[in-house]
């Protein structure tokens, strides 16, 4: 069966979708980027998403992106799956950025639908063939119905799931009812990830494997452990972090997460806020009021000691 031949992967985990830093000039700044992403991955984050949304990928042109895709596989050096957001107007464009993927040396893609146009679910399921066809790299696909105005859909996956190397899916559809869907119709064919931060342990609880997370930039340690807390059946500590989490996470749900979370980034010392137009930092009492919630979480932090010591 097509089962047998899907690519294997062991991805699993928190996969945070990593800052893109930029310097006061607009540029890009390479060193700090790669300086982010080995702090996180010294916290002990399972894998990375590079120029996912967090990472301002439609802000960047092609050649922008593979250098600075390039610079995290270097920064990352093998530790842990670098998986890139592969978000492009057609096919064509997803191909080429694909392919530039695999040679800088990427381990997996996260596949959107094509931006702008919103396709019919035949043209989606073309889109996302036409990429995999392209490419030996496996492949995430990304179903985020608010943001993209398209849903990736039982009778999308169901005619996907003899394409042996899109093997996973992030759902980041506020409905939570879709991950028991997924696996009751697919089993375990496609890996789920939780892909919206204010409802990623209850995707935990109905079968995904992993969390791909923007506030995991700002508490990267306090994200990991409250996946591990899950995942050693510590549910009691797993509701503890997120609860103590969720007023921070529902920024992730918001129009302004990319600087919500990079203004929570800099709060805490790991990075800058600066974006790239069209985005401007917050201002006024957007600004104040995320200040606030990130100092207050900063302030009220959770015991980890204790919980790995159990």
């Amino acid at each position: 069966m097509a089962g047998k031949q899907i690519v294997s992967i062991g991805w699993r985990g928190v996969f945070p979708a990593v800052t893109t830093q930029i310097r006061e000039d607009m540029s890009i700044d390479l060193a700090d980027t790669q300086r982010v992403v080995d702090d996180l991955v010294n916290d002990g984050v399972t894998g990375v998403i590079a120029l996912g949304t967090v990472g301002e990928n439609n802000s960047l042109d092609y050649d922008e992106k593979v250098t600075v895709l390039t610079a995290i596989v270097e920064a990352v050096a093998g530790r842990v799956p670098v998986i890139t957001g592969c978000s492009e107007y057609d096919t064509r464009r997803a191909v080429r950025y694909a392919q530039a993927a695999e040679k800088a040396g990427a381990d997996g893609l996260m596949l959107l639908p094509p931006m702008v146009y919103v396709p019919k679910a035949h043209e989606l399921v073309n889109h996302f063939k036409g990429v995999a066809d392209q490419t030996g790299l496996p492949i995430m696909l990304y179903n985020n119905p608010p943001a993209y105005r398209t849903v990736i859909d039982q009778s999308v996956l169901e005619a996907l799931v003899d394409v042996k190397n899109i093997v996973a899916v992030k759902e980041s559809a506020p409905d939570t009812r879709r991950f028991t869907d997924f696996r009751n119709a697919f089993g375990d064919r496609y890996t789920l990830f939780a892909g919206l931060d204010d409802v990623a342990l209850e995707g935990l609880y109905l079968g995904a494997q992993g969390w791909v997370s923007g506030l995991t930039n700002a508490f990267p340690k306090e994200s990991v452990e409250l996946v591990a807390a899950f995942d050693r059946g510590d549910h009691a500590k797993a509701m503890e972090i997120y609860r103590w989490f969720m007023p921070l996470l529902h920024l992730d749900a918001e129009h302004d997460l990319v600087q919500s979370i990079k203004l929570a980034e800099q709060v805490m010392g790991r990075g800058s806020e600066r974006v790239l137009p069209p985005r401007y930092v917050l201002e006024g009492e957007r600004r104040a009021e995320v200040i606030a919630m990130v100092e207050k979480a900063a302030a009220t932090r959770p015991d980890l000691g204790q919980a790995k010591a159990a």
